[in-house]
């Protein structure tokens, strides 16, 4: 995930790459969008729209930032998938959590 510059209202937008289950030897880009708090270890959350199907993600969280300053994003997440009728809308949305950590390009 590539994160560009938080705004002043909070926002931020971005890209999601991810090796996919139909796709497993190709990295597929997806936009995000999302917004966070001014603080310390701020709270955010941001939604993906999947470019490669017709799902949507959301994920909420939290920013800890230790004593070295080494970041970690702890999210929760829900993915909405593309019921075909109402009758099976009790089982299109998945929840789960990731983890993420801050990768530095070589220049850094």
């Amino acid at each position: 995930m590539t994160i560009g510059e938080l705004q002043e209202n909070g926002s931020f937008n971005g890209t999601y790459l991810t090796a996919v289950s139909m796709s497993p030897k190709k990295i597929l880009k997806s936009p995000l969008l999302g917004f966070q708090h001014h603080t310390h270890q701020p709270t955010f959350g941001f939604t993906v729209k999947w470019t490669f199907t017709n799902t949507i993600t959301v994920f909420t969280g939290q920013c800890f930032v230790d004593d070295e300053g080494k970041e970690v994003l702890k999210t929760m997440w829900l993915l909405r998938l593309d019921a075909d009728s109402e009758k099976h809308n009790w089982n299109a949305t998945l929840v789960g959590i990731n983890i993420f950590t801050r990768l530095h390009s070589q220049k850094e």
